[in-house]
């Protein structure tokens, strides 16, 4: 008997592989895709992906999304307290287990397992330690399509942004940056693949700079604004 889970979903291409890996080689059966959403914004943070575009994404997969609208600049106890409150929800729901795309980040994972346990459910990472380069190629080798929207500018140009991941591109990437952008180098749109009953239709808008603070740093990421058809 298969057990509910919800996948923790960006748009992009780690969580869309471990949606992939929870549909076709896990037990499980996915009740959500769940996002958190800038509420100033309407966007993905970090991937500037309008909410739309996610809603089509759930649409073609057929898995209804699930929105966690947070305010800007949210604080991490705020966060926290957010996501408590919808974890405990999910568990009201029968979830049992909650899946991510995390690759190697330890800390991050630590994190993650601390907050479910508090509530009672799983985190579960199919993506874990397994090298990068191997699931890039996986990745596009299943035949997913997915575009380059964001990237941190100290990290890789702007030139990237709006090319479509390939076996070219991997050999593309400086050699300080992970091919999966797994340290926030870059971060995509998936539009088409095997898990989609139709691609997700979208036009390539201009690209936007915007600068993020953190711990006193100021990182600036270079963004692709799509725009709905």
């Amino acid at each position: 008997m298969s057990k509910k889970c919800i996948v923790s979903f960006s748009g992009g291409k780690d969580s869309t592989l471990a949606l992939h890996y929870a549909l076709r080689e896990l037990n499980y059966t996915v009740e959500f895709l769940f996002v958190t959403i800038n509420k100033t914004y309407q966007r993905v943070n970090m991937h500037g992906i309008p909410k739309e575009l996610i809603t089509r994404q759930g649409l073609s997969i057929g898995i209804h999304t699930r929105k966690l609208y947070l305010p800007d600049n949210v604080s991490m106890d705020m966060y926290s307290k957010m996501m408590d409150a919808e974890m405990k929800l999910m568990k009201q729901r029968g979830i049992e287990t909650v899946i991510f795309g995390d690759i190697f980040l330890e800390d991050l994972r630590k994190y993650r397992e601390d907050q479910l346990n508090t509530v009672g459910l799983k985190a579960e990472f199919p993506l874990w330690q397994k090298n990068t380069k191997d699931l890039f190629k996986e990745f596009v080798e299943l035949g997913y399509k997915a575009k380059i929207v964001s990237v941190n500018l100290q990290k890789l140009s702007k030139e990237f942004l709006g090319k479509d991941l390939s076996l070219k591109l991997l050999n593309e990437f400086p050699e300080s940056v992970d091919v999966c952008g797994e340290n926030g180098e870059y971060h995509t749109f998936v539009y088409d693949g095997p898990i989609f009953n139709y691609p997700v239709k979208f036009e390539v808008g201009e690209i936007v700079e915007k600068s993020y603070t953190h711990n006193g740093e100021e990182f600036p990421y270079g963004f692709l604004d799509l725009k709905i058809i």
